[in-house]
């Protein structure tokens, strides 16, 4: 039986390997590309898995050549799995136009405006479809599933684990959009993918998951990292906004500030290491 997926290229890496994948994706009705680190556990049995979501501009490569993460994951056997953070080359009006908004910022909902509807359909794709792809054709284990992002991505990781806690036992996040129902860069791209219904604006927002997360005192604990010197901390990420709702629901938040850091990977690469133990403890927990 053919693979459902195109192999681009694999690297060997750290006794393991970093595999760049395409496939088409009947959730977005485009080709989608992906990337996998492989640890060198693998061989033996099925690893636990992270999916690992990038921010605005972001591709499938970005976290996999940027993070430094492969030698903390091979040495805890865990996979990685880094989607593309939109559908590309789809010729929509505007899709090219800036640099927050379109190709390239696809922020992990499901579009129901016009024309995005049709192809922008990035939770399902993340949640559903490449999931499983992932848990048929690569050695992860399913019931070992965890999901970290960076600031979009950040949003993402935090809005899917609290919204899908069967699906994502461990959620963390380097530098999150936390609410995007108040940012600039959320209120742009849920007004252009959703429109003005803010009750579908909501369902996508971690702040406002995370105040009314029915089970909180049930769920693992969420790491979030922030550096102090990051010029989008005021206007676009929010934390306090994310703290304030985890105190009225009661779910456990660790949030660690970082003196003299700023947005970008020199940053994620610091604190990868430790995002990694944090999905590794909770996913190998009995």
């Amino acid at each position: 039986m053919p693979q459902p997926y195109e192999v681009v290229s694999t690297h060997r890496c750290f006794g393991g390997t970093v595999g760049f994948y395409r496939h088409f994706a009947a959730s977005t009705a485009s080709v989608m590309r992906f990337a996998v680190f492989t640890p060198p556990a693998a061989a033996q049995a099925r690893v636990p898995v992270v999916y690992c979501l990038a921010g605005l501009t972001c591709t499938e490569e970005t976290f996999m050549v940027k993070a430094g993460a492969q030698r903390v994951a091979a040495e805890l056997g865990v996979m990685l799995v880094a989607p593309d953070t939109s559908p590309r080359d789809l010729h929509l009006p505007g899709e090219r136009d800036n640099w927050d908004f379109g190709a390239g910022a696809g922020f992990y909902i499901d579009a129901t405006a016009t024309p995005w509807s049709a192809h922008y359909r990035m939770y399902t794709y993340v949640t559903q479809e490449l999931r499983t792809l992932v848990n048929t054709h690569f050695p992860a284990d399913p019931r070992r599933t965890g999901v970290l992002g960076h600031s979009m991505g950040g949003h993402g990781a935090l809005m899917l684990g609290l919204r899908h806690p069967q699906l994502y036992r461990s959620i963390s996040a380097v530098a999150p959009i936390c609410a995007p129902r108040q940012c600039p860069w959320g209120r742009k791209a849920f007004a252009g993918y959703l429109g003005q219904d803010q009750g579908q604006w909501a369902d996508y927002d971690a702040v406002e998951l995370a105040a009314r997360v029915p089970d909180a005192a049930c769920r693992a604990p969420i790491l979030v990292d922030q550096g102090l010197a990051d010029p989008y901390l005021e206007e676009q990420l929010r934390p306090e906004l994310l703290e304030q709702a985890c105190r009225r629901s009661g779910l456990a938040l660790q949030m660690r500030r970082h003196e003299g850091y700023d947005h970008g990977y020199y940053f994620i690469a610091g604190v990868i290491g430790d995002h990694l133990r944090h999905h590794f403890r909770i996913l190998n927990a009995s």
